[in-house]
């Protein structure tokens, strides 16, 4: 039963891919498609790929302070583990490589998945966190054209909902962390309206995730957190940047935040491995949203993905082999997931 809806997962996803992938180049002059493709300078797209593994690095060092009550570990055993997670998230649907990066690592140095697992949600409560500032960021400082007034207002509406939201996740697991007790007490009192089973569930589950979060107090350590998750999505940032030079197009640096805000939103949509299609039409409309031509709007679409996407598999097989992990050893992770 478990299988048949797995593979029920996959081909929706299959299936919203090539919808968006369909939309995007229903209108598409393929040959003007070929001509804007060569006469890109690669020598941006170069810096782009080297900016993109910059934020991987950088990724690999928040990791280090996030685990670091757990264990101190080097930045050589987590870098390749946190490529190697990239390069499975590009391959396996749903953000599998999350735990494929958590297995990875958890088994080099010997600690508990849950406990590497739930680092890597800290890890994406900061990266979330991030993004939402970088939304707001770019909405109030970016004008829109006059006619995406409307969705430029709702946007904003909608992020300060969502930076509020996210205030009040990171509050609730600080009482949680701190208050494990009187916190889990108050779940349990919000959650007698529902059925008996989904406490019994719930509160179990929380007490055994806030029990793997570690999380240092130490002043140095949080503030290395927060510099390394600026210094993650600034170098995020950067790639988008490079490739629009790349076409000869200069826009300010908050167009380049926008539509990266853009992106991460489209991955978070159901699609195939590699987000093919989701990625690329999100890219598509904000970049028309700045009158940029069509087939150069696909055309920066696609190098984009490309420099996000072959690289990292690359050096994630490379990693793989280099450190002797065997595709099966990725694919028991993606099974215990």
């Amino acid at each position: 039963m478990k299988k048949h809806a797995f593979d029920l997962k996959f081909w929706l996803g299959i299936g919203i891919s090539v919808f968006f992938m369909a939309l995007l180049f229903r209108k598409i002059d393929f040959h003007q498609l070929a001509a804007a493709l060569k006469m890109v300078d690669y020598r941006y797209i170069a810096l782009a790929v080297v900016f993109t593994f910059i934020s991987y690095f950088l990724r690999a060092v928040r990791w280090h302070y996030l685990l670091i009550s757990e264990k101190s570990i080097s930045l050589a055993a987590l870098y390749p583990a946190t490529i190697i997670g990239y390069m499975a998230n590009n391959l396996l649907p749903a953000r599998l490589g999350e735990f494929v990066r958590a297995y990875v690592l958890a088994r080099r140095e010997g600690l508990e998945t849950p406990a590497v697992f739930a680092s890597l949600v800290i890890d994406r409560l900061f990266d979330g966190l991030t993004v939402i500032l970088i939304l707001l960021v770019t909405l109030f400082t970016l004008r829109l054209p006059g006619n995406m007034a409307d969705a430029e207002t709702a946007l904003r509406a909608g992020g300060l909902v969502m930076f509020l939201l996210y205030c009040g996740v990171v509050f609730f697991l600080y009482l949680l962390k701190r208050q494990t007790i009187k916190t889990l007490d108050l779940v349990a009192w919000l959650l007698k309206p529902f059925p008996q089973r989904v406490g019994e569930r719930v509160i179990p589950l929380l007490g055994s995730f806030i029990t793997g979060i570690r999380l240092s107090s130490r002043g140095g350590h949080i503030l290395a957190i927060l510099a390394s998750s600026f210094l993650i999505w600034t170098f995020a940032v950067l790639p988008v940047d490079m490739t629009l030079r790349g076409f000869g197009i200069h826009l300010p640096i908050t167009a380049s935040m926008f539509i990266l805000v853009l992106l991460v939103f489209a991955v978070m949509v159901p699609a195939s491995p590699g987000f093919i299609g989701t990625y690329h039409y999100a890219c598509f409309k904000g970049l028309s949203a700045f009158g940029i031509a069509d087939t150069t709007s696909v055309s920066i679409a696609l190098i984009i993905h490309g420099t996000a996407f072959f690289p990292v598999i690359i050096a994630g097989f490379y990693h793989l082999w280099s450190g002797g992990i065997s595709l099966n050893s990725v694919r028991k992770a993606r099974e215990a997931a």
